[in-house]
């Protein structure tokens, strides 16, 4: 790398010149492009890019603590995990995975609390 300045040659990773002391490149280079569905902490905030049918497997398995919902929550959450596999841009795999657990631990409550 030269430096605007001066005209010397640095190393590529040289922060400042070596002959003027003139800044040659920036300290902190972006990697981000500043798209919100770039960055993992707004997709943990907000459902930017992800699938609906994981965020409502999500609630569902949630809500299948009540046990009524649960046999829902279970189709929810295997529809969604299809929907990811299909769709390897969306995110929300962690809350499908969810909704099938919860749904799938409900279901079994709910037929165990019927059968008996």
């Amino acid at each position: 790398m030269f430096c605007p300045n001066c005209g010397s040659a640095n190393d590529d990773n040289n922060f400042r010149c070596t002959k003027c002391g003139e800044v040659i490149q920036p300290a902190a280079q972006q990697t981000a492009t500043g798209d919100p569905e770039d960055s993992a902490i707004m997709r943990m905030l907000l459902p930017v890019g992800r699938s609906g049918l994981a965020i409502a497997a999500g609630y569902a398995g949630l809500f299948a603590l009540l046990v009524f919902p649960a046999p829902l929550a279970l189709v929810l959450g295997i529809l969604a995990i299809r929907d990811l596999r299909k769709h390897p841009t969306k995110h929300g795999m962690g809350r499908a995975i969810f909704g099938v657990v919860g749904g799938a631990l409900g279901t079994a409550l709910l037929l165990w609390i019927v059968v008996t």
